[in-house]
């Protein structure tokens, strides 16, 4: 196999503004099941960020979108695709069960130890070395919980706790628009309920718990951005999977 083509820091990330003050980041170069969506709301008093990506390069030094005016930086689980920046972001938030994680984000807790490789990439962002790859620590100044609101002035996100991907998975919603930022555990492509954190009955009860959401569009963790109609198919799909995989456990269990 050939090497890959090298890609430069300003180079890197692409924004692409998506309607109703909403922009999403991301680094076009990791192959889409690695790519983290990360993102950027507008709102009177303060922006939302919502994830960070790799961190490999500096989404500060090269996104001027994230430091233009006063930010809230949300994590929606602290999977190293989604937090590599964070620590560049003075105000940053995460739920309380993977707090722990934000502030000493350990290659086996991030996930990073068997994901984090050159298999990641179409183009390897320049300088990459796998087993140099570490997260630097953000420890939270705010501890969200199921309920909380993050309030931008003019906009509020409601905070929904959505264990299963992770324990500390968060979706925010926003009652006003129906946007829904829905981080990983709905997005349009293969749902992951196997990590070492997972909880695949925690997975289940929260979709279920989910699906009737009035949604007008879903920017998910990864993939392309869909609506409503979506939404509901791909939650159905993978509780229908579920449910199969457990009629058949029962049905040829021991006696």
């Amino acid at each position: 196999m050939g090497t890959l083509p090298v890609i430069k820091a300003p180079d890197w990330y692409e924004t692409i503004r998506m309607g109703d003050g909403v922009t999403l980041i991301h680094e076009p170069w990791i192959k889409p099941f690695f790519r983290c969506n990360i993102w950027h709301v507008r709102g009177r008093d303060r922006d939302l960020l919502f994830d960070t990506g790799l961190g490999h390069f500096s989404l500060r030094a090269h996104v001027p979108l994230v430091t233009e005016r006063k930010l809230t930086c949300v994590a929606s689980h602290t999977h190293f695709d989604h937090i590599g920046c964070h620590h560049e972001f003075p105000e940053r938030c995460v739920h309380r069960a993977e707090a722990k994680i934000l502030a000493d984000p350990r290659n086996e807790w991030t996930v990073a130890d068997r994901y984090a490789t050159d298999e990641m990439f179409d183009c390897q962002p320049q300088g990459w070395d796998t087993a140099r790859y570490k997260i630097l620590p953000a420890p939270a100044g705010r501890l969200l919980e199921n309920g909380d609101i993050v309030d931008l002035g003019d906009r509020a996100f409601e905070v929904i706790h959505t264990p299963g991907h992770s324990p500390g998975g968060i979706a925010l919603y926003e009652n006003r628009t129906g946007i829904l930022l829905s981080g990983d555990i709905i997005y349009d492509g293969p749902l992951i309920d196997d990590v070492y954190h997972s909880v695949v009955d925690d997975y289940v009860a929260t979709l279920l718990n989910m699906r009737d959401l009035d949604v007008s569009v879903v920017h998910g963790g990864h993939f392309p951005s869909f609506g409503k109609v979506r939404y509901r198919q791909l939650i159905d799909e993978y509780l229908a999977q579920k449910r199969q995989a457990g009629c058949h456990l029962r049905t040829t269990g021991g006696t």
